[in-house]
């Protein structure tokens, strides 16, 4: 229960950062994207599963609060925090080049299908466009704040580990 609580509080801060400080440090209207950071971290610190309700919450807050349909979102984040996951036994804490490969390439995939499924099929062919002015420039940026929002995520998640362990270990 402790866990879901500070996962809750964790989406819900980096919602508010990335609404509020981020949109204002934006860099031509480009900011990070947190919950990439956030979804594909607990994919692959603390499973399948894990990843996939984290993905779900943040994807579930664009929607509700900037989609155009509730549940495009959700259903992109499900599925990056899923397949997250399946790295979860080849994660180690010390390395750093898994966290920043697989959130480079969450955050990739996740635009491409962006564009794919809300304008490619609408008639908007302006991939080159997209991809220069939008995708680069916002994966740039995640992975300069991943540098320092991954190794937060890291020490919360191994406090709360260890906080576990502590308890199970009372009923043992």
């Amino acid at each position: 229960m402790k866990r879901k609580i500070v996962v809750l509080l964790i989406v819900v801060i980096c919602f508010l950062l990335q609404s509020t400080l981020f949109k204002a440090f934006s860099i031509a209207s480009i900011s990070p994207n947190l919950f990439i950071i956030v979804t594909s971290s607990f994919g692959f610190m603390r499973g399948k599963k894990e990843g996939l309700l984290t993905g779900f919450l943040c994807g579930l807050l664009i929607d509700i609060f900037y989609g155009g349909s509730i549940g495009f979102y959700a259903l992109i984040y499900m599925y990056l925090g899923y397949i997250n996951g399946l790295f979860h036994k080849r994660f180690f804490a010390e390395d750093i080049k898994l966290p920043m490969a697989l959130i480079t390439a969450s955050d990739f995939v996740c635009n491409l299908l962006i564009y794919f499924l809300q304008f490619l099929f609408r008639g908007r062919f302006a991939f080159r466009y997209y991809l220069f002015h939008i995708v680069i420039p916002e994966l740039v940026y995640t992975i300069l704040v991943t540098v320092f929002l991954y190794f937060i995520l890291l020490k919360i998640n191994q406090k709360l580990e260890m906080s576990e362990r502590r308890s199970a270990g009372k009923f043992v």
